[in-house]
């Protein structure tokens, strides 16, 4: 069985620059043997890049949220230092949630990365409605959200939603 490792959004932006969080720059090292365990088995890896344009704050979401970040070609976009392996695949999403899962033919599939209660839910559950029989992990250790509060309650919405979060 295809086991697929898909790292969301762990962009420069959200770990230590302009959304950075003490929670996000924790799981780094997580994420990074998360990254290696897939890497030693062969197996796939995917990361996502929050991507926006010089126009974000003039953007829905940019309205809402009103801080620059993951600008596409600056530091703040890019994959954080030492993560990225060859042969992974990138994803650049314009907003939160990635909707052509469907053309990647997963069939087991593991998600870790940033925001918990943001990105990794909207994946989480796209992936599981477009799946409904593939099992779906999250590894809440190697996730954090943009509190810890709300990376609780995230966790509990992906457990209700038969995503099996570890």
């Amino acid at each position: 069985m295809k086991k697929t490792l898909i790292v969301i959004d762990m962009q420069n932006d959200f770990i230590d620059m302009a959304l950075g969080t003490k929670e996000a720059a924790q799981i780094v090292p997580n994420v990074k043997k998360k990254i290696d365990e897939y890497v030693k088995r062969g197996d796939e890896i995917i990361f996502t890049r929050d991507t926006h344009g010089e126009n974000y704050l003039e953007t829905s979401e940019g309205k809402k949220l009103p801080v620059k970040h993951c600008i596409k070609g600056t530091k703040g976009w890019e994959i954080y230092e030492g993560l990225y392996v060859d042969g992974a695949k990138i994803i650049d999403k314009p907003n939160f949630g990635w909707p052509n899962w469907h053309k990647e033919n997963l069939e087991e599939v593991e998600i870790v990365g940033l925001c918990t209660d943001i990105c990794v839910v909207s994946n989480a559950l796209i992936i599981k409605t477009q799946y409904p029989d593939i099992p779906v992990k999250v590894d809440s250790l190697c996730c954090a959200g943009v509190t810890p509060d709300s990376h609780e309650s995230a966790l509990v919405t992906m457990k209700m939603c038969q995503i099996d979060v570890i």
